[in-house]
This record gives C-alpha cells, structure tokens and sequence, in this order.
C-alpha cells in the first residue's frame, strides 16, 4: 500500500514516514499543501495523512479540492489543535478521520488500516472474487485448499486489480502505484508481473482470470 504524508513538522514527517515503512507501507513525503494537493490528485495513494496547518495551502482546502476532483482516497487529518468545530470542519472537507497531536504511533497505525479496509471491496483482511481470496495479512491466494505465496510485487499488482474489479486498471496506474512516480519501471514490468500472477492463477485452477484490454490496462474478473 501507497502513503502520502503532508507535514510541514520535517522530524515529525519523517518519523511518522519511518513508522509507515517499518509497516511495509511505500511512503512519499511533502512538507506544504500545494505540493501534497498536487501529489495526492495522482489517485495513487491508498491513504493520505493531512496536517491541517500547512505552508502555501492549509489541510482543509487541500481535502476539499481532493474531494471535488474525485479523489477518493482516505484522507486522516492531523493537528495539534484539538477544538471541536476544527475537527467538524476537517470532517465537513472531506476527511475520513482526525487525530490530535500529540499521537499514540499504534492508535494511528489501527486508524491508517481501518480507512485502508474500506477501500476496494476488502473485507476484514481478505478480498474475494469467485473462488478466488487473497489474504491481505499472510500476502497469499487461496482457492478452495489450495494456497500460493505472492512475492511482494506480486502481491501489490493483485491488491490493486482485485480491489478495483470490475474497472479496468490502467498500466500506468498500475506503474505508479507499484513501483512509484520516480521508477523508471516500463508497460514491461507490468507485463512481466501479469505473467507471474497468470501462472499462479492456473497453479490454483482458479476460475478467476487477469484479462487485457489492449492498449487500455487489465481487469480480474471470474465466475
């Protein structure tokens, strides 16, 4: 899964980016609003955590101009001001969730994977389509009593087609998500993974197949 941390607290920004990796989680950093609206208007990060006081753009508009463009991810505003009309202001704007600082890092890490459950068609730890699971905590596919590890890759590539069937995932969605906006990872790679994962599928006699629209991406769909 993909974070994004708008802080303009540079210790406080690396820390809480620190916590997120040691999680597994992949993490970009910003430190003002206008470059974490411009970050976050990607659709590629499964969470975005907010400060709400932030240089060149506050929180608040930050997750309204997210909001009015569509951007669906789950926003978590955070903040030393703990003021009630704050928080129903953050929440009006469009977060999903609030949190005063100073923080617990294991009540914000419970907060970051219940927003995260909610995306996709995930429930619990597991998301399911036909016959097919795949197990969010153990990294796996299950199909009936067969199981197959995913490699890490692997494992992001099938999150993301599952969570989002029935759409079409483009490639470059794919690439972003995956491998980040700085790789230099090409259709390629994704084609590489697809292969992996085809293979997989068929070691489980899965009903379930990874489909191609030509030129457009690749959806999972099955009986």
């Amino acid at each position: 899964m993909r974070i994004l941390i708008v802080e303009d607290e540079r210790h406080l920004a690396e820390a809480l980016g620190q916590i997120m990796t040691e999680q597994k989680y992949q993490v970009d950093l910003v430190f003002d609003g206008a470059e974490g609206l411009d970050y976050a208007l990607s659709g590629q990060y499964d969470a975005v955590l907010l400060d709400v006081m932030l240089p060149k753009m506050d929180g608040f508009e930050v997750a309204r101009q997210l909001r009015e463009a569509h951007i669906s991810s789950p926003i978590l505003m955070l903040t030393a001001r703990d003021d009630v009309q704050d928080k129903i202001s953050g929440l009006d704007c469009g977060a999903d969730d609030y949190m005063t600082k100073p923080f617990d890092p294991g009540e914000l890490l419970a907060r970051v994977r219940a927003l995260t459950r909610r995306q996709g068609e995930v429930v619990g730890n597991s998301i399911t389509i036909g016959d097919l699971t795949l197990r969010l905590d153990a990294r796996c596919l299950e199909c009936g009593e067969d199981m197959v590890r995913l490699g890490f890759k692997e494992f992001e590539v099938m999150r993301l087609l599952m969570g989002g069937s029935p759409a079409v995932i483009p490639k470059e969605e794919i690439i972003s998500r995956v491998w980040g906006l700085e790789s230099e990872a090409e259709d390629n790679n994704v084609e590489v993974y697809i292969s992996f994962l085809r293979k997989k599928l068929a070691f489980l006699h899965s009903s379930v197949v990874i489909s191609t629209i030509r030129k457009v991406g690749y959806f999972v769909g099955g009986d």
